[in-house]
């Protein structure tokens, strides 16, 4: 059983055109993801894109790259794609990075491949870490999860989840100590034999009310695996501001060596 890591990348993006590219710290954005990856203990790093410029540059640094189709819906049907052409195995396991995250720390991806090769009846594995602020569980922009015995996955969701009812019916502006809610971090590992399946799932009703395509796979009856993490992974970058922050911390990174 192989573990691969696999970065989609597209040039477009709403609020940062070009992002991939981007310079931090005289390399793209998308070759520092891959430097990150490559950092873990896998059997090799893909970055998938439909734009020659992208694949130009991670070439010019010595990484693989998969010139992929344009028209896919997401990001998994890019990485699908490259499963397929690749002729990977069914029970090989495939680690979504996303592309946008040059601070990712390796061990990430170690921990939720481990957590799909802990459980074969899974077909996804993902983390969370544990909430511990009001702001962050009533926030609409922050995913949570809530998990079984055997650490599946029950339900992920923006709405505060889960719901203490008593001690919310006194007040809420208070996090309850006790209260076991997650944060979902959007790290994925997916067997190849089930990628060959995910693009011929309908979308669920809860897919699109949420915008969160992970149900989607629960909707079907997919099992997801969710390992456990101390703390939140560094932000990625979203924005211009973000970007600059990620500039000024490997610059100091490099000024230190």
């Amino acid at each position: 059983m192989a573990v691969r890591v696999v970065i989609p990348a597209r040039y477009a993006s709403t609020r940062l055109p070009g992002k991939p590219l981007a310079d931090i710290a005289g390399q793209p954005m998308i070759v520092r993801v891959a430097a990150a990856a490559r950092r873990a203990r896998v059997d090799g790093v893909w970055v998938a894109t439909d734009d020659d410029r992208i694949v130009a540059a991670v070439r010019q640094h010595g990484f693989e790259v998969v010139m992929t189709r344009p028209d896919h819906a997401s990001g998994t049907d890019r990485i699908a794609e490259v499963a397929e052409r690749l002729q990977w195995d069914d029970a090989d396991i495939v680690v979504n990075v996303q592309g946008d995250e040059p601070l990712l720390d390796a061990s990430l991806i170690e921990a939720v491949a481990g957590a799909l090769q802990s459980d074969p009846d899974a077909a996804i594995s993902t983390a969370a870490h544990r909430l511990s602020t009001i702001d962050d569980f009533f926030n609409t922009n922050v995913v949570k999860v809530v998990c079984d015995a055997r650490g599946r996955a029950l339900y992920f969701s923006r709405a505060p989840i889960p719901w203490d009812r008593d001690q919310f019916a006194d007040r809420r502006d208070v996090f309850p100590v006790d209260l076991p809610a997650r944060r979902h971090i959007g790290l994925y590992a997916y067997r190849v034999s089930f990628l060959r399946r995910f693009g011929q799932l309908a979308a669920s009703p809860l897919e699109r009310c949420e915008s969160l395509e992970q149900l989607r796979a629960l909707w079907h009856g997919y099992p997801i695996q969710v390992v456990s993490v101390m703390h939140a992974p560094a932000a990625g970058v979203d924005t211009a501001e973000d970007l600059e922050r990620v500039r000024r911390l490997f610059d100091v990174a490099q000024d230190s060596e």
